[in-house]
């Protein structure tokens, strides 16, 4: 197991210091139990938790990100799935949702790549596998996958995310030599729903996310990823500011705008990149906490106040996405950690082959039973 060599930094952006100091105001929102809430006193969902522990181990807390990768087994059922929302280690929503249930395997790759720590990865191995084999049995027909077993849709955002846990998961099934064929497929028949069959999602197109996760996530790459984003950067990037979080309010958010600079990043769209990472520090506090958004003067009357930070809190997420992307931007100047390419999907191997089946196709399960 190696120890981190150094902390990433990007020059004249965030010092090493300063995404230290990010890292531990993550640690300080910590419960007693591991668990990272979305700021003090709200609900913890395992999605968030799990890149909130990538940015602690990134930012040296690693002790405070062990211990938040130890809570999450905690909190599986028996089908592998976890519940939405969780307050005080209790259901709020027990819905089961995918993308949360997915994600670890993201979360366990990058701690391999960061700490080289087989006994790590082994121990969360069982947990992992149980939460992608329950993800991919909600694969719908034309290839997303359902967001809950009692809602008959599938979302963009959640679904361009899961490709990049399948894509982990694989990783982390190469590691280990235990293959998942069954991964492999639904993966495939995932990234064609995203790249073909984008209206088929439930319409969600009012949120900056639906735009660019399909890059971020890795199904989307070269000049189709460009003209995505390229699609609807105007309505929705604030020169200055960030990004809106939905197409219709005045309202940047931290976390949307560093995930768009990482997804920029991944197809080596460097420089505006790096001018996003920049823009968003308005929301930093001295202590590296960092607000959820932003509300600007857009010059439209209203009654609502404006050039306030809203929602009135400091977000463990919103600190999480800074550091993560600082890590991903950092790289090129060689000022980043062994898993600085988490999104790009350097470390992932190979996309997932293209599986261009129709409504109406087999599941993966049935295909898988075919091969045999």
């Amino acid at each position: 197991m190696s120890p981190l060599v150094q902390l990433p930094y990007v020059e004249g952006v965030l010092s090493a210091r300063q995404v230290a100091e990010t890292a531990a105001a993550i640690a300080a929102m910590q419960e007693p139990c591991g668990a990272v809430p979305w700021t003090v006193g709200e609900h913890v969902d395992v999605w968030n938790h799990v890149e909130a522990a990538m940015a602690m181990l990134v930012g040296g807390e690693v002790e405070a990100a062990e211990a938040a990768y130890d809570w999450v087994p905690t909190m599986q059922r028996a089908d592998g799935s976890w519940p939405m929302k969780i307050v005080a280690g209790e259901p709020e929503d027990a819905r089961g949702e995918v993308n949360m249930s997915a994600y670890l395997a993201v979360g366990v790759w990058h701690h391999w790549l960061v700490r080289r720590d087989l006994a790590f990865v082994q121990r969360f191995w069982p947990s992992v596998r149980a939460g992608l084999d329950w993800v991919v049995s909600q694969q719908l027909p034309f290839g997303g996958i359902r967001w809950t077993p009692t809602e008959p849709f599938a979302l963009l955002a959640g679904s361009s995310s899961i490709y990049q846990s399948l894509r982990a998961g694989v990783a982390l099934a190469e590691l280990l030599d235990d293959p998942q064929p069954e991964w492999e497929l639904a993966g495939g028949r995932l990234g064609h729903a995203v790249r073909e069959h984008r209206a088929r999602f439930e319409d969600k197109v009012t949120y900056s996310m639906d735009w660019y996760y399909p890059v971020l996530g890795g199904a989307v790459r070269g000049p189709e990823a460009h003209d995505l984003l390229a699609s609807r950067w105007e309505e929705f990037v604030v020169p200055g500011l960030g990004i809106r979080c939905v197409d219709t309010n005045p309202w940047v958010t931290g976390a949307e705008t560093c995930e768009l600079a990482m997804a920029l990043d991944a197809i080596g769209d460097h420089r505006r990149a790096l001018a996003l990472l920049a823009d968003v520090q308005h929301l930093r506090e001295d202590d590296g906490r960092y607000w959820t958004g932003w509300v600007f003067d857009d010059g439209t009357p209203t009654d609502e106040p404006r050039d306030v930070h809203w929602p009135v809190e400091h977000t463990t997420y919103t600190a999480a996405a800074v550091v993560l992307a600082v890590d991903a931007l950092g790289e090129v100047a060689g000022h980043a950690t062994a898993g600085s390419g988490i999104m790009r999907g350097t470390s992932l191997g190979a996309h997932f082959g293209e599986l261009a089946l129709e409504c109406g196709c087999p599941s993966s399960a049935d295909r898988v039973a075919r091969l045999a």
